[in-house]
């Protein structure tokens, strides 16, 4: 079983920093490409950063140059450091990651629980 938990969500003002982290666990063998998602009420979950495995990284217009996305693989961990955040920034983040269980394994898309960021004064 593989399980991914995030953690770093809560309140924050506009123009503050959080960081989310993105911690993978159980049967690992490989983690391939890795993101963050958010999804704020009544709007589609959008994909607002990923890194893949050789760290080449991607961004959504809507974070770039504000977000940082990054990975430490010894520690099966992603993060995304967030800065100068906007009220429009309030939404639950996901984490998700590519990841093989197995030598002889498929690989697949894991997702984590969530975690809200609300960005208010």
């Amino acid at each position: 079983q593989v399980q991914l938990v995030e953690s770093g969500g809560g309140l924050v003002q506009p123009g503050g920093s959080l960081r989310l982290s993105c911690a993978a666990s159980g049967s690992i063998f490989s983690i391939g490409s890795m993101g963050w998602y958010r999804q704020a009420p009544g709007k589609q979950r959008e994909l607002i950063a990923a890194i893949t495995s050789g760290g080449r990284t991607n961004y959504a217009n809507s974070v770039k140059g504000r977000f940082t996305i990054s990975r430490d693989d010894a520690k099966n961990t992603m993060y995304l450091q967030m800065s100068s955040l906007k009220p429009e920034d309030a939404a639950v983040y996901y984490c998700y990651a590519h990841i093989r269980s197995g030598y002889n394994e498929g690989s697949y898309d894991y997702w984590g629980q969530g975690t809200q960021v609300t960005v208010s004064s």
